[in-house]
């Protein structure tokens, strides 16, 4: 495999581009990049896989499981191999030794080799994206697809970068006056720490997935992909392409291996607490991720967790431009992912617009009635909002209706590709800040298409209870809107105290839920809402420690 003249540029410019923060990408966005018969071949790839036994060809299987239902409707019918761990782990520990001693090189370039070949079959992981997370077919390709691969390759960066850290090799003298030097030759070993657990998660299987995939197994752990129940194709997949190219490069294939589980067999919880488990990465509700970081104690832990995310409208100079990015924000993916705004913080006694002054009751009002322009034609919706990704979702939007005045009312949109979908626009409700009886509804994160518009007493008010959440509940993102110097300082001195990431008047078409790789950083892992970033140094560098080896010169 010509693995240096084919990635070697490709990782120079990632190394370079994670220090500079510019926009780059190895991997296009749209479609038709991939070819006149890249859609075609990529849809009849998927579904070639439904219906069938996913083989993989890994050691210790004792039988298969699958299950998946698309958010869509069908069933997908794949099978997957049942592992018994007792088997699987210490096949996985066989290779290790070889991916240590091949040094950090090789393993980004066979890293970036996988990436390559992922990206390569775009189109069929945004079938299989779209018909395990509910997202719509475009949001599954860019999301599911380069998006995810440039989080991968961002991780690959990272860890080459930070393993580069300590030379290999030393020469050390030490001057003892009219005596002999004291002389060493040291060498230094980015050493890993052990298996890696994925813990997949069921909205963003590869998007979330790829950063801690890639992490661990550029700084040489083996890696053991637990896919989320409803998600394990595009996972699966992930780890078949893993496999192949391990294998070709000379490597163990077992260093990649998948743990699929039986329904209602729990297995996370079983393998977080293995001792040959040395590194876990987990995206999902913060009652497991506390779990994990309770219990897993022989294991280096990386979550990402539920945040409430708040947005404050102090004022705007773009009234229409600030509420369709809102209306967009609230819209995307029906609301299910953990950037999306919750909390809009508004003065009861309105805002400042170029547009005149609104009221609070004129501003969720428009609001409102931007979302439902964006939404009301149903093709337009469909292609934004996807399918609602499990009953969960849709029982807490229904009971959001109850928990205060609607200002705008959820209707449901028919799919007609795909009709069993249950796709819903979201629903705004109007809270007061100042009554307890509201702050049990805002204070809990609500996931899916549910917005609160909170009615606070000031400015001042609306900084103090975007402290509050932030440090209480944690938050991926805050939004603010202001032409205030005084108002925009006060919010960024509470997202610097309290380690949140803070868009300020996003008002064209970047939007308060969207990071992306190489420039921006999702979640800063000091709040309550995520213990990591994706991705910097610190997500990586504890996934290996420099053991050294000194000998006498």
């Amino acid at each position: 495999m010509q693995l240096t003249e084919t990635h070697r540029p490709t990782l120079d410019q990632a190394l370079e581009v994670i220090r500079s923060r510019a926009y780059w990408s190895p991997h296009p966005e749209h479609p038709k990049a991939y070819g006149e018969t890249g859609a075609a071949d990529g849809l009849a790839a998927y579904q070639a896989l439904l219906g069938h036994r996913f083989e993989l060809d890994q050691p210790g299987t004792d039988g298969w499981t699958g299950g998946e239902t698309s958010p869509y409707g069908p069933e997908l019918g794949i099978e997957y191999p049942h592992a018994d761990i007792d088997v699987l782990l210490p096949a996985m520990r066989a290779g290790m030794a070889a991916w240590r001693e091949a040094g950090p090189e090789t393993r980004a370039l066979v890293c970036l080799e996988i990436l390559s070949r992922i990206s390569a079959r775009t189109h069929e992981f945004a079938h299989a994206v779209m018909h395990t997370s509910g997202q719509a077919f475009m949001m599954a390709f860019q999301a599911g697809g380069p998006h995810a691969q440039d989080r991968g390759l961002e991780a690959v960066a990272y860890a080459y970068e930070e393993q580069l850290r300590t030379p290999a090799a030393a020469d050390w003298s030490k001057p003892q006056g009219k005596r002999d030097p004291l002389e060493l030759r040291k060498s230094f070993t980015a050493a890993p720490r052990g298996i890696s657990l994925l813990i997949g998660c069921n909205t963003f299987p590869t998007w979330n997935g790829f950063p801690g995939l890639f992490a661990s197994l550029a700084t040489g752990n083996p890696v053991l992909v637990k896919p989320h129940p409803r998600a394990v194709l595009p996972l699966a997949l992930t780890v078949r392409i893993a496999r192949e190219v391990l294998g070709e490069a000379g490597f163990d294939p077992n260093l990649v291996a998948l743990a699929a589980e039986r329904p209602g067999e729990g297995i996370a919880k079983t393998l977080a607490v293995r001792p040959e488990i040395k590194i876990i990465d987990y995206t999902g509700s913060t009652e497991f991720g506390d779990w994990l970081e309770a219990n897993a104690r022989q294991a280096q832990v990386y979550t990402e967790k539920a945040g409430v995310n708040s947005v404050v409208i102090h004022s705007t100079d773009d009234y229409k431009g600030m509420l369709s990015n809102l209306a967009f924000s609230l819209s995307l993916y029906s609301g299910q992912m953990c950037t999306t705004p919750q909390n809009l913080l508004i003065p009861r006694d309105g805002i400042t617009t170029d547009a005149g002054e609104k009221t609070y009751d004129e501003v969720v009002a428009d609001l409102g009635a931007a979302v439902s322009g964006l939404l009301g034609d149903d093709a337009r919706a469909n292609a934004l909002l996807g399918a609602l990704v499990n009953p969960d979702v849709k029982t807490r939007l229904e009971a959001a209706a109850g928990l205060g005045e609607v200002a705008l009312a959820s209707r449901a949109v028919t799919n007609p590709e795909f009709p069993d979908a249950v796709v819903r626009t979201p629903v705004i409700v109007k809270l007061d800040g100042a009554k307890p009886d509201d702050e049990a509804a805002y204070m809990s994160e609500c996931f899916g298409p549910v917005a609160f518009a909170v009615a606070v007493d000031s400015t001042d008010d609306a900084v103090d209870l975007l402290r509050r959440t932030v440090r209480e509940k944690g938050a991926m993102t805050v939004g603010a809107y202001t032409t205030s110097a005084d108002a925009e300082r006060a919010i960024e001195d509470v997202c610097l105290e309290e380690s949140a990431q803070l868009s300020l008047n996003l008002t064209g078409g970047v939007y308060v839920n969207q990071t992306a790789a190489f420039s921006d950083f999702h979640g800063s892992g000091g709040n309550p809402a995520a213990n990591a970033a994706l991705c910097d140094g610190a997500f990586v560098s504890n996934r290996f420690r420099v053991v050294e080896v000194r000998r006498q010169a």
